[in-house]
């Protein structure tokens, strides 16, 4: 599916206002390990150290993947469910995860 068409057929998701929150939360905590790195990079740290924590930044940047992926499943596919159109939202959601894994 084209990228035009996924937007096309996309609806928008509105997270709560909380769970917004604590994901804005968690990527400018990721920002900011993001700007560490960068500074033990600077400092020239031990290359295992960086390492280490670029494997910690890829893990919060899979957290808030899951967190988002969650409240899809949840939200997004159970009210395509009842509107009956979950066709489209899978085939949707498929098509994120391709790019996304």
């Amino acid at each position: 599916m084209s990228e035009k068409n996924f937007e096309h057929e996309h609806h928008h998701h509105h997270h709560s206002e909380e769970s917004l929150r604590k994901i804005i939360n968690r990527l400018s905590r990721i920002e900011g390990h993001i700007r560490g790195v960068k500074t033990m990079l600077e400092e020239g740290r031990p290359c295992p150290e960086v390492l280490i924590q670029v494997a910690a930044v890829r893990g919060a940047v899979d957290k808030v993947a899951r967190i988002i992926l969650d409240e899809h499943l949840t939200d997004c596919i159970g009210r395509a469910a009842k509107d009956g159109n979950i066709e489209v939202e899978i085939e949707d959601l498929k098509a994120a995860l391709d790019r996304f894994l």
